[in-house]
């Protein structure tokens, strides 16, 4: 590290603190104070009426939502700023949702000390909540819709007929690629309460009809066979290494021959400290997964060739999360 890139105290203490902004975007969301104040002039204790909270208390939050930059206040009266009125107001078309899900990583971060000194997560596993669940797939969705323009430019989708989207979530993926190439059959494989959400999104797109369903555990249950393309977008970081073998052979049996396997997530350095999004959310899984991690090209490279996927190329992104293609 070089002499310029040096942190000094008053950089580490701002770091330190932080948190404080992240707290309090977070909690305004999660009372919804954007929402209500959408094309409104508020004074805060009509906004806690509404919430329901104590008065001063919420002229507080509020106050400290003017200070970041996130509202504005005019004769002792609140409103959204440009920035919050596009992109923090439930039912706007660029809604954030994922800031709801955001809201409950705050939990399971706060266990970090714990989580490093146990060396695993300290969130008990077990079904989600609908609301848990309805919000992690909606920010996905958010992430994934944009991306998927993207990635869908960078890939060879000329020749896919029938592609495999494991992990699929909402299906943005699935929906981007057919709308490059119609004649593409997706099927996209999740959990069941996750399927029961990704329906609802295909017929959004009005893509129900063209598109199947397999209900399962992509570690235990069958893919079926003859994929041109199978997609694991966001997969292998929830996933030990030994996993992620096994997952990739399984992928391997059930591509066509000359099928490729497009892998979309953080790819390490070998060092693990870059990309720095990707060194955090190593942490984002420890504390949140039994096993999960961030992986490094060559890791992913091996997995790929010891099941037989080879001319193993990967492509910068730039949104952080990278890929690595191989066809068999």
């Amino acid at each position: 590290m070089s002499q310029e890139e040096l942190l000094n105290p008053d950089q580490i203490n701002a770091l330190a603190y932080s948190f404080q902004k992240s707290r309090v975007l977070l909690t305004a969301a999660e009372l919804k104070i954007f929402s209500i104040l959408d094309k409104h002039l508020l004074p805060s204790d009509e906004v806690a009426k509404k919430i329901n909270s104590d008065p001063r208390a919420t002229d507080r939050l509020m106050n400290a939502l003017v200070a970041i930059g996130l509202m504005r206040k005019v004769h002792g009266k609140f409103y959204n700023t440009e920035t919050a009125a596009k992109y923090l107001v439930e039912g706007k078309p660029d809604f954030m949702s994922g800031l709801l899900f955001v809201n409950n990583l705050w939990n399971s971060w706060s266990n970090l000390t714990e989580a490093v000194k146990k060396g695993k997560s300290l969130t008990e596993k077990s079904i989600e909540t609908e609301d848990w669940l309805n919000s992690f797939i909606a920010a996905m969705h958010y992430r994934a819709d944009h991306h998927a323009k993207i990635i869908g430019l960078m890939l060879e989708l000329g020749n896919v007929k029938k592609m495999l989207d494991v992990g699929g979530g909402s299906g943005a993926f699935s929906y981007e690629f057919m709308k490059i190439n119609p004649q593409i059959e997706s099927v996209i494989f999740d959990v069941p309460e996750v399927i029961n959400l990704t329906k609802k999104y295909a017929d959004d797109n009005k893509l129900t009809n063209k598109i199947k369903f397999i209900e399962g555990d992509y570690l235990i249950d069958d893919f079926g066979s003859g994929y041109d393309l199978i997609l694991l977008s966001a997969v292998i970081h929830i996933n030990s290494s030994e996993q992620n073998k096994a997952l990739i052979n399984k992928c391997s049996e059930a591509l066509n021959t000359g099928g490729q396997i497009v892998i979309k997530d953080f790819v390490m350095n070998e060092d693990r400290a870059y990309p720095v999004a990707g060194a955090l959310f190593s942490l984002n899984m420890l504390v949140n997964t039994e096993s999960g991690d961030t992986y490094t090209e060559n890791e992913i490279k091996e997995w790929l060739l010891s099941s037989g996927i080879q001319n193993i190329e990967k492509k910068k992104t730039s949104f952080g999360s990278d890929l690595i293609i191989g066809k068999k």
